[in-house]
């Protein structure tokens, strides 16, 4: 089994193999059903945003041990606009693009643990976490 993925995001078609890369190496680590949607869910509004936002950037997804926990690390980098507002931007139903303002929060509510840098005209990291029950 691969421990580590890199998927380069360019376009839509990358997003859905983003997914698809994610739940591959999520369900061996004891993911339920509902846990390897949430991990797809999440990668996908990462993904998206990458694509609307930045136009091109880089998933990685690792499987993670932690004591006896076992888990998932998925990174979002991107060489973008950045973000000039992160608290803003993590705030239920802001949007700068006419969406519904659910992509960053929701990812975040999703998953067990969340990190995002953004620096004005360098470009964004979304870091997440979802450990196996």
């Amino acid at each position: 089994m691969t421990d580590e993925v890199r998927v380069p995001i360019n376009a839509d078609s990358d997003v859905v193999s983003a997914r698809r890369q994610g739940r591959t190496l999520a369900e061996p680590l004891g993911f339920s059903s509902s846990e390897l949607t949430f991990i797809a869910t999440a990668i996908s509004e990462v993904a998206r945003n990458i694509v609307r936002y930045a136009g091109q950037g880089t998933i990685l997804l690792r499987c993670v041990r932690e004591g006896d926990k076992r888990g998932l690390l998925i990174v979002a980098c991107d060489h973008g606009p950045g973000i000039a507002d992160v608290v803003q931007a993590m705030q239920d139903g802001y949007s700068t693009s006419d969406s519904l303002g659910m992509g960053l929060p929701g990812a975040r509510r999703l998953m067990d643990a969340f990190d995002i840098v953004s620096e004005v005209g360098k470009g964004t990291r979304v870091s997440m976490r979802k450990w196996a029950r």
